[in-house]
């Protein structure tokens, strides 16, 4: 049996605002909302095309260490996650109508293009459209 990724997450500042970004503005689905003791939730949400064994993880930053990593990384305007486009133009434009911060508009690199926007929950995400034969990044 090979090993595979079943869920990932980004930590977020506010749950309830991270999912109505992730679902309503992004367009993933909720997967589990379960409350938990501490009074977070364990929240993931899923692409609704996608593979449904593969969740996002919309985690509480609560923790004193896991707020001081979320505000580092993104204090140094590095993307905590990656998601892919099949055309980046578009999505770009569709997400600038509703609202969505761009911290780098769509840009070619070898092999892809990228851009980045702020997920209003204290995050930079990478949004990536590979090119045929580069580099999937």
């Amino acid at each position: 049996m090979a090993l595979r990724i079943k869920l990932t997450s980004v930590f977020v500042a506010d749950q309830a605002r991270a999912l109505r970004f992730y679902t309503d503005i992004l367009g993933f689905v909720k997967k589990t909302e379960v409350a938990l003791p501490n009074g977070d939730k364990w929240l993931t949400v899923a692409a609704a095309d996608g593979p449904d064994d593969l969740e996002l993880l919309l985690e509480p930053n609560s923790h004193p260490a896991a707020r001081a990593y979320q505000q580092a990384i993104y204090g140094d305007g590095i993307p905590a996650a990656q998601l892919h486009a099949d055309d980046l133009s578009a999505e770009h434009e569709r997400l600038v109508k509703l609202g969505v911060v761009f911290r780098t508009p769509p840009t070619e690199i070898p092999g892809a293009s990228i851009a980045v926007f702020d997920d209003t929950c204290g995050n930079f995400i990478l949004l990536v459209q590979p090119h045929p034969g580069g580099k999937d990044y």
